[in-house]
């Protein structure tokens, strides 16, 4: 089939790669444009425009699609499809009626579920057991397409959202050229969602970040999961700010912010305690909790403060 794919970051590099490697026609590709990375902020491409550019895919880095200019180009590629995975931008209604089979989406839940931004994102931090991809086609509303296929994985109690955006990567690739496959063979049945049963999933706030002792130990524990690669939980202790890359929700009991033990390090929280696993303090390498513990010089039954 005559595709024109439009994503910008790695899980969309997956699913073109994954789209070119089932045969289809890539006419064209749509991303966004190139930006600074680093401390030397140093202009750089996205993935997708990384594996256009190998296979020698024209790319197209319009900073609006409202302009007359992207649905000039797309008439001129005249492709049956266009698949859509976290382009970032939002497609128009002429658009969306350009191609035969109209436009088709990757999304990263079990729609109606965590429709939104961040749909990986809130499903740890709402602790759930699963999440899965959800292919649709594409209407004007934000996800409220109607469903061609899904597949459900598992959300592990360890696992954070970087851990679970690397399975759904891999898995959400696949499902979308199959689901193009089954379009192509005119054996896509799509089913509407239910709307009463939707959900949101706006995007993280570095807001959401800070927490203190005096919290659920459970629901630290997902926040840290979930908040984990960014914005990243964070505490406060004497003054610093200290990072959680990484925790567990233990057994314990204390005042909110009581130092249990050093091995690992465990603090007393609101209910059950926290074992804090890789901490980033202010300014700091990332260290295990007991090494940052040993450096405070903590020992058993101290308070962690926010104050210096």
């Amino acid at each position: 089939m005559k595709l024109v794919f439009m994503g910008t970051p790695e899980i969309a590099a997956a699913a073109l790669e994954a789209l070119i490697g089932a045969g289809h026609e890539i006419a064209g590709v749509f991303t966004r444009e190139d930006k600074p990375v680093g401390r030397r902020q140093t202009l750089t491409p996205p993935p997708v425009k990384v594996v256009a550019q190998s296979r020698g895919i024209p790319v197209f880095q319009p900073k609006t699609l409202r302009d007359g200019e992207a649905e000039r180009i797309l008439k001129e590629l005249a492709p049956e499809l266009i698949a859509v995975v976290a382009y970032g931008r939002i497609l128009p209604a002429e658009l969306l009626a350009l191609p035969r089979f109209g436009c088709v989406n990757l999304h990263v839940s079990l729609l109606p579920k965590y429709r939104g931004a961040a749909p990986i994102q809130w499903a740890v931090l709402n602790g759930d057991a699963e999440t899965g991809v959800t292919i649709m086609q594409m209407d004007e509303g934000m996800d409220t397409g109607d469903i061609l296929a899904v597949a459900p994985v598992e959300i592990g109690p360890e696992e954070t959202s970087a851990d679970v955006f690397e399975k759904v990567t891999a898995l959400g690739a696949r499902t979308l050229a199959q689901t193009v496959a089954a379009i192509g063979a005119g054996q896509a049945r799509p089913v509407p969602q239910d709307g009463a049963k939707a959900t949101a999933a706006p995007p993280l706030k570095k807001e959401m970040a800070a927490f203190d002792f005096s919290q659920d130990a459970q629901k630290l524990h997902n926040l840290i999961r979930g908040l984990y690669p960014w914005p990243v939980a964070q505490f406060t202790a004497g003054g610093v700010k200290v990072k959680v890359n990484r925790a567990r929700a233990a057994a314990g009991a204390g005042a909110p912010g009581e130092v249990l033990a050093l091995k690992p390090l465990t603090v007393a929280c609101g209910a059950g305690a926290l074992e804090l696993l890789e901490v980033v303090p202010q300014g700091k390498r990332p260290m295990t909790g007991q090494e940052w513990a040993a450096g405070r010089r903590l020992k058993k039954g101290d308070l962690l403060r926010p104050e210096a």
